[in-house]
């Protein structure tokens, strides 16, 4: 195929209009798929009818198919395992392979994350988290943009070169894989199972930018510790709930420290304040009446890249205890770390590899101008194919709004932008050959 840059535009003009085309004859379809895993609540252990169905959808693809379980024990020999919040009993990745009759392209991973994040309370909903809505162009629903539409993504971009008779001239393999969301097993067991390729993309939602690093992360639990006591004399007791507010704000300082312009990475120079420490859920107390005993937080920090998962873990563990041993206020108290979760180390790619400027010359294509370039402030499964797997990678999706919040929704525009990005990216980087 023609290898000319000029304008965006790599692929001879006959194959890309008629792949745009083929993409736009997709675009319900892709909706309805996207409507559909929106309906499976895939939360934490409950992503098994979901892959099911996309097991389906490879299926349906011509795709041979690898669906494996996670195991965890051998998982743990690898680097960037991070213990993990519950069982993995019935919880399956899934892979479809494609397979070229002549390898002449590079090969291509298209992964994506089918677990979804609590919805908090459903009353709070224009409709039920789990009942998709089409309104002023937007999907809504739980899951809609982070990340079931970037699955929809990959899938319809496949679809729309096997309508036109074609397939990758490479190998190329399309993942859906559970817990992203909270520590990346699933992806990382992809890796462990020997999945590596010239280039990865994830399809996140972030708005049609081209990611060049992502922070560490670090999920963690703080508990702590005190003496309870009638209130009739709070001065007998040590109120936990207290006790851990005034840890949280030594806490704090590892945060400010981290942010400096000193301590940031250089990919976030220009970034006031990229690493942050999130109190995600507390719980504490027995009575309105008694000192509390204990209080807990689950705490998320960011970190720079560059920084080892395990000397950060120690450094907060460091923090914790001297504030114990030299805070006056806090004579008397136990606090100990608890550490499940994400223990992930951020990464950076060359903002000049070949992949980023194959996937910017589709999207100038489209767009018309070139997609920025993003250092990313949270963690995605980019780090476990980037660090531990081989494979450059990185993150190209669509907009979406209020991931992680109430009425989540997604550009069903975008999701089309970018299903043709992903076409045209793959038509080049892979290659294009009859299908047999």
């Amino acid at each position: 195929m023609p290898a000319s840059h000029e304008d965006g535009r790599s692929i001879a003009a006959a194959n890309r209009d008629a792949i745009l085309d083929a993409v736009t004859m997709l675009r319900e379809e892709g909706v309805r798929l996207l409507a559909d895993l929106v309906r499976f609540p895939s939360l934490l252990g409950q992503e098994g009818p979901a892959q099911d169905h996309m097991e389906g959808v490879f299926r349906d693809l011509g795709l041979e198919i690898d669906r494996f379980a996670i195991d965890e024990e051998a998982l743990k020999a690898q680097p960037g395992w991070s213990p993990s919040l519950i069982s993995y009993e019935g919880r399956e990745n899934v892979v479809g392979i494609h397979r070229p009759r002549n390898a002449t392209g590079k090969s291509l991973i298209l992964n994506g994350h089918i677990d979804v994040v609590p919805t908090g309370p459903a009353e709070l909903w224009s409709a039920g988290p789990f009942e998709p809505v089409v309104r002023d162009g937007r999907l809504y629903g739980r899951g809609a943009g982070d990340m079931k539409a970037g699955i929809v993504a990959f899938v319809m971009a496949f679809k729309a070169l096997k309508s036109l008779g074609l397939q990758p001239a490479a190998p190329v393999f399309l993942q859906t894989v559970v817990e992203e969301e909270c520590t990346g097993n699933g992806a990382l067991a992809c890796v462990a199972r020997g999945y590596k390729a010239d280039a990865a993309v994830i399809p996140e939602p972030f708005n049609h930018t081209l990611q060049i690093a992502q922070v560490g992360v670090i999920r963690c639990e703080l508990e702590v510790t005190g003496r309870p006591a009638h209130v009739l004399d709070t001065g007998a007791g040590l109120n936990a709930i207290e006790a851990a507010h005034r840890l949280l704000t030594h806490l704090k300082k590892l945060e400010s420290a981290w942010n400096h312009p000193e301590g940031r990475h250089p990919a976030y120079a220009h970034h006031h304040h990229p690493y942050n420490l999130n109190v995600g859920r507390i719980d504490g107390g027995e009575w309105a009446s008694s000192v509390p005993t204990r209080c807990r937080m689950e705490l998320r920090f960011g970190f720079p890249p560059g920084r080892a998962a395990a000397d950060v873990s120690a450094e907060i563990e460091r923090t914790v205890a001297e504030a114990c041993r030299t805070d006056a206020d806090l004579k008397g108290i136990e606090a100990r770390m608890i550490f499940r979760g994400f223990q992930a180390e951020g990464c950076v790619i060359d903002p000049d590899h070949p992949m980023l400027e194959a996937l910017d010359a589709a999207h100038r294509s489209i767009f018309g101008t070139p997609a920025p370039k993003l250092a990313q402030t949270c963690t995605t499964d980019v780090r476990n194919f980037v660090l531990y797997g081989d494979t450059p990678a990185t993150c190209y999706g669509p907009e979406a709004e209020r991931i992680h919040g109430i009425d989540e929704s997604v550009s069903l525009d975008s999701l089309a932008k970018v299903t043709a990005v992903l076409a045209l990216f793959m038509a080049e980087w892979c290659g294009l050959e009859t299908v047999s």
